[in-house]
């Protein structure tokens, strides 16, 4: 049996390794043309499968310096280590799909991510790394946050998770 060779440049490369698998083996049952939904929910099901700890929709709490500006959801959070957005698109991956992630990447600390798009015949597949310089990272990410009308900040501390969250 061939083992593959790890990157030691690449962060948790033995646990993206493990997600690309589960994926490749989740767009093979399903193939393309479901719903994004329907192939975070086989993801999440296949990675725990295969005995990865999986948060599904995780809740980051975005900061600005002391203020809080928004709440963003990244598709999956893996062994608290990796970020995991899911797409269903026909067309492969675009910049802006890229300009997603990092900014996950940015506000999670996850020094990688990957973006998987199951729309397509073959499974579309990238590891993403923060680039150098994340200072601008906030600008590009404020399209995919939310903010409640009406909501101040979360009680709880920057970075905490109740346990009902991970749950």
């Amino acid at each position: 049996m061939k083992t593959a060779k790890l990157n030691p440049q690449i962060p948790y490369q033995d646990i993206t390794y493990r997600i690309i698998g589960a994926a490749m083996r989740v767009h093979n049952r399903l193939g393309p043309g479901l719903r994004e939904k329907m192939y975070q929910r086989a993801l999440t099901a296949e990675m725990r499968a295969d005995g990865l700890q999986v948060i599904e929709e995780y809740r980051v709490d975005v900061y600005d310096g002391d203020v809080w500006i928004g709440v963003t959801f990244p598709d999956h959070w893996v062994e608290n280590k990796v970020v995991v957005e899911v797409e269903a698109f026909p067309h492969f991956l675009t910049k802006a799909e890229v300009a997603q992630t990092i900014g996950f990447l940015a506000a999670t600390g996850s020094p990688v991510g990957l973006l998987i798009n199951f729309g397509r015949r073959r499974l579309d597949y990238q590891r993403i790394l923060p680039p150098t310089n994340l200072q601008d990272w906030k600008k590009h990410i404020t399209r995919f946050l939310s903010r409640p009308r009406d909501q101040g900040a979360p009680q709880r501390a920057r970075g905490q998770s109740t346990d009902d969250e991970n749950g």
